[in-house]
């Protein structure tokens, strides 16, 4: 399906900030970037480099007053997504050198302290994607979806105690049960059509079966229509904007997806 995104932030800066922004998605086997917008006002120099994932940055001072960013892109995604019951498990010693930094605890991922849990909810599985699938269904028999909370990162030890989270909480949970059983995952942000309520959104990739394959333990039906802007270990790398110094949040935060036709 062809999709159209598209993002609007807006600050009040104070003093002269500094930002690592995160808002390019780039085009891979799952999307292809047809067209895109990117503005800034008013108009600073940027730097754009490539980070240790893969992702597309820019680095920039905003000035002081209002400042606006603005992102759109046509992308070509698929209309559903790949399922792959009994992909098999993937012995360490074959994994691909990139992705054994997603078998590593992290800063919301504690993936040391899940390996109890994570082999209970997964007996009888096979192993490999069906143990994947059975730790989605758990976590949504467990936790419950609450997309209007907007509090501070929690990690995966934080989640599950308190049985309620938004989109990147349920990712960070399901990283680190799969990372306790030796299967890399890794943190996705981006967009994802008909998404209630709409706003950018989380996800995250499992690797089995010599591939990735994505989870979304907060929707209920496996669809298509998501759009991939940044992949990291957790929230921590996946940030659409860092700002550093005093703390800033956007007084406008706009999120849109709509289906296209491709003209």
């Amino acid at each position: 399906m062809w999709l159209f995104t598209s993002c609007d932030l807006k600050f009040d800066i104070v003093t002269p900030t500094p930002f690592v922004l995160m808002l390019r998605p780039r085009s891979n086997k799952n999307q292809w970037i047809a067209y895109e917008e990117y503005k800034i006002v008013p108009s600073v120099p940027v730097v754009e480099f490539t980070d240790i994932y893969g992702n597309l940055c820019q680095r920039l001072i905003a000035p002081a007053g209002n400042f606006s960013i603005h992102t759109a892109a046509k992308v070509m995604t698929a209309d559903s997504i790949d399922q792959g019951f009994g992909a098999p498990f993937i012995e360490i010693q074959n994994l691909p050198q990139s992705t054994l930094i997603y078998l590593l605890p992290s800063r919301y991922c504690e993936a040391d302290r899940f390996c109890q849990m994570a082999t209970e909810i997964t007996a009888g599985e096979l192993w490999g994607y069906n143990q994947v699938v059975a730790i989605v269904k758990w976590m949504q028999k467990n936790i419950s979806f609450e997309p209007n909370i907007s509090d501070t990162l929690v990690s995966a030890i934080e989640v599950n105690m308190r049985g309620y989270g938004v989109c990147r909480d349920f990712s960070h949970l399901g990283i680190a049960l799969c990372r306790s059983l030796s299967i890399p995952a890794r943190m996705v942000v981006g967009y994802l059509h008909n998404l209630e309520p709409m706003d950018l959104h989380a996800w995250f990739e499992a690797y089995v079966g010599d591939r990735w394959y994505l989870f979304d333990a907060t929707q209920t039906e496996v669809k298509g229509g998501y759009v991939a802007i940044g992949y990291g270990r957790d929230a921590a790398d996946v940030a659409i904007y860092n700002q550093f110094g005093p703390s800033l949040y956007p007084f406008l935060h706009q999120v849109n997806v709509e289906q296209i036709e491709n003209d």
